[in-house]
């Protein structure tokens, strides 16, 4: 089923009982993504750091190998704009509530409500002397409609917000009762005010008539953001392929801005999206590596169909007629999340191979995949291949990589016939002036420092002092705006992330009841199932697990806040979210 701007609304119950009644969701956003430098290369460099690759970048542009690529896949970008469900962040939505709530407690008191804008401030506005005139004329016209015994309605002309607001305040006090005042919008989108003659009992028929039309008019602009939230709020495992600029533009989107700092990024899209399973990090990961040699989606795909895997077969529901994996609809974000959904299958009744007896179908819930949970693959990083949402990120040595600034007219040959004495290396480019090289042999290093000591034209640090370098600057310019900042930077994480409690209020009448009804499928692994998971524990080695201690860290304080937060969350989540478990039966490996 297609669901756009037209329909949305009449089939938001569906969608809210599919949320219901999911195991899982598989979602895709089909980024395509752009760059913003002479390649992609200078975008996202081989040796970036989580930070670096997760920081925020707000743009609205077109580029045109990006929009070719969406052309070439039938990208339909005139049904994005006159299709497209709306949606909003929490912060508008917060506003545009408190708006509406302002109202309704006016209208609960003296009965001032038909004469309050939206805009309206609480103190009275003197009128300035050129609109004093305007204002004079507007009340002279509502006088003569008082005495008129034939005309019971008035149509101003369209005027400025400004001077609607002066109407308004001016209404308030001169006209208490006998007139109500609304704000209508002619076919050019000029808005304009009737006034009406009315009794009391009218007036207030009018005024709860014109709050349910807010009310429908505001949940219709929170739109999409509905289903993002009641996806959020079932607190189910989310799987995505390659899905860091999905979680990265969902967040940004449909929450709140991206923070700088990487800490508060994990800890706000764990708050948001408590679990998260990347297919492609989980195919690229043992007892999966050896045996799946290309983890693109499509050749992922084909590959989970072939032994020893064993696809899932698919019923649709009717009415609701599915995609036919033998025609492919790639890069259409609904078909790449059907798909990342089956590998998902295929690969969690893999695991299942490994339980004694063998189990066919692993699900959901089960301890097996956790150690996939909140770890997201991250591309083209040498020595990186994830990022570690729930604790510290691997920390690499990079004692073989220098860093190097250089003449703009420098090319690639050049840095090649610089380092030519050195054997093999690689060359990563940060941007016109500087580049990442690594050496084959790190007892190399200080050598190649060295001989730039009385160098003019390039300079040579290792790959620890350029880090610390750039950590002192960061402290220092952290520390220059500290003062000043404080009190904004407090106001700005006080709205990064509102709080499980205050969302759960927000959504309460929309999102998802958890009552136990007849028929509904029993997700929580029985205890039989739970036995037999828990045996596998005792049947892998130490060599198939992987393990290393590079990540052995103490619990930062992003770690820390994020324990906190969900550890709120789960005092208040609503009954269904899936209890924390330590139990890891594989482990997602530190190294590749």
């Amino acid at each position: 089923m297609e669901i756009i701007r037209s329909n949305f609304k009449s089939n938001l119950h569906k969608v809210y009982q599919a949320i219901e009644e999911a195991d899982f969701f598989a979602i895709d956003g089909e980024f395509s993504g752009i760059s913003d430098g002479p390649s992609v290369t200078a975008l996202t460099n081989g040796f970036d750091t989580p930070e670096e690759r997760s920081s925020p970048d707000v743009k609205f542009v077109c580029q045109s190998s990006s929009i070719d690529f969406l052309a070439s896949q039938g990208f339909d970008f005139n049904k994005v704009f006159r299709n497209g469900i709306p949606y909003l962040n929490q912060e508008e939505e917060r506003q545009l509530r408190e708006q509406y709530d302002e109202k309704r407690l006016q209208s609960n008191g003296a009965g001032t409500l038909s004469y309050v804008s939206p805009n309206t401030s609480k103190c009275p506005v003197t009128i300035p002397e050129d609109q004093k005139k305007f204002i004079d004329q507007v009340v002279e016209k509502i006088e003569d409609l008082l005495q008129s015994e034939e005309n019971k309605n008035l149509d101003l002309e369209p005027c400025t917000g400004f001077q609607r607001k002066l109407i308004y305040q001016t209404l308030s006090w001169k006209y208490p009762k006998g007139i109500h005042v609304d704000t209508l919008e002619t076919e050019k989108k000029e808005r304009y005010i009737v006034i009406s003659k009315v009794d009391e009992e009218e007036r207030k028929r009018r005024e709860q008539q014109k709050l349910a039309k807010e009310q429908e008019e505001l949940n219709d602009a929170v739109g999409f953001s509905r289903v993002i939230h009641a996806i959020a709020n079932s607190g189910k495992l989310i799987i995505g392929h390659n899905m860091l600029l999905d979680v990265m533009h969902t967040v940004h989107q449909f929450y709140c801005p991206l923070p700088a700092d990487l800490n508060e990024f994990k800890e706000m899209t764990t708050c948001v999206f408590p679990r998260l399973l990347d297919t492609k990090l989980m195919a690229s990961t043992q007892p999966f590596k050896d045996i799946i040699n290309n983890t693109s989606l499509a050749e992922l795909e084909k590959r989970l169909k072939e032994t020893p895997f064993n696809p899932p077969k698919v019923e649709s529901a009717e009415g609701f007629p599915s995609y036919d994996t033998a025609t492919e609809q790639l890069h259409e974000a609904g078909y790449d999340a059907y798909i990342t959904g089956l590998c998902f299958i295929s690969m969690a009744n893999y695991l299942g191979s490994f339980l004694s007896p063998p189990k066919i179908h692993v699900s959901a819930r089960s301890k097996l995949i956790e150690p996939f949970f909140n770890k997201l693959f991250l591309m083209r990083v040498m020595d990186i291949p994830y990022l570690n949402l729930e604790g510290p990120d691997l920390q690499p040595k990079r004692d073989h990589v220098l860093h190097v600034t250089f003449p703009k007219e420098w090319k690639t040959s050049d840095l090649y016939q610089l380092f030519s004495a050195f054997g093999n290396i690689q060359i990563s480019w940060i941007d016109d002036t500087s580049a990442f090289v690594s050496l084959s042999q790190p007892e190399q290093v200080q050598i190649a420092v060295n001989t730039s000591k009385y160098a003019e034209s390039y300079r040579i640090q290792t790959y620890a002092d350029y880090v610390g370098k750039k950590h002192e600057e960061k402290q220092s310019k952290r520390k220059w705006t500290e003062d000043t900042w404080q009190e904004v930077e407090r106001k700005r994480l006080n709205t990064q992330c509102i709080s499980y409690a205050l969302q759960n209020h927000y959504y309460h009448t929309n999102s998802l009841t958890a009552t136990s009804t007849a028929g509904k499928r029993n997700l929580s692994p029985s205890p039989e199932e739970a036995d037999l998971e828990a045996r596998i524990s005792r049947e892998i080695s130490d060599t198939e697990l992987e393990q290393t201690e590079s990540c052995a860290e103490p619990l930062s304080e992003g770690r820390k806040k994020s324990k906190k937060l969900k550890r709120m969350k789960k005092d208040l989540s609503p009954a269904g979210v899936i209890p924390d478990s330590p139990a890891k039966l594989f482990e997602v490996p530190d190294t590749w």
